[in-house]
Parts: structure tokens; sequence; C-alpha cells
């Protein structure tokens, strides 16, 4: 079992070149801790209908954002 509880996850870019099976994706993306500073780099194989965007986070003053801001924040569907 390879996730306990949810994750959150700043998507970098979806590996369109790794072929897999119809309707899921590999991807690679940041962790994100509760702060949403990212922790840890993964590469994940996740199926996009189970994901769900959410919206984005109130930055502090001078914060600024990495790889520009492109990322997608996505958790598992039914995760709280």
């Amino acid at each position: 079992m390879q996730f306990i509880r949810p994750i959150t996850v700043r998507v970098i870019r979806v590996l369109a070149d790794w072929h897999t099976y119809h309707g899921w994706v590999w991807i690679d993306a940041y962790e994100l801790n509760a702060a949403g500073e990212a922790v840890r780099r993964r590469t994940l194989f996740l199926m996009p209908a189970g994901a769900r965007r959410l919206a984005q986070p109130d930055r502090p003053a001078g914060a600024s954002l990495q790889q520009g801001g492109r990322g997608r924040r996505l958790r598992p569907v039914g995760a709280r």
C-alpha cells in the first residue's frame, strides 16, 4: 500500500512519453507539507480522474513561487 494518507503535490510535468494503461499517467511532482512548501520530489503513477485540483493557498508576503508557479496541486479523491 503506497499511500496510507493522502498527499498534496505540485505537479512539475506529466511524463507523456512513459507508456502506461489507459486512463493512467506518470507525473513528476513535489510533495508539499502543511505550509505548502516542497519537501520531496516524487515520480507518481496516478489516475487523473482520481485527483482533484486545490485552490491556490495564500502565500506570505515576499514568498516566491518555484517553477514560475506553473505547477498544479493535486490530491487523491476522497482525501480530507
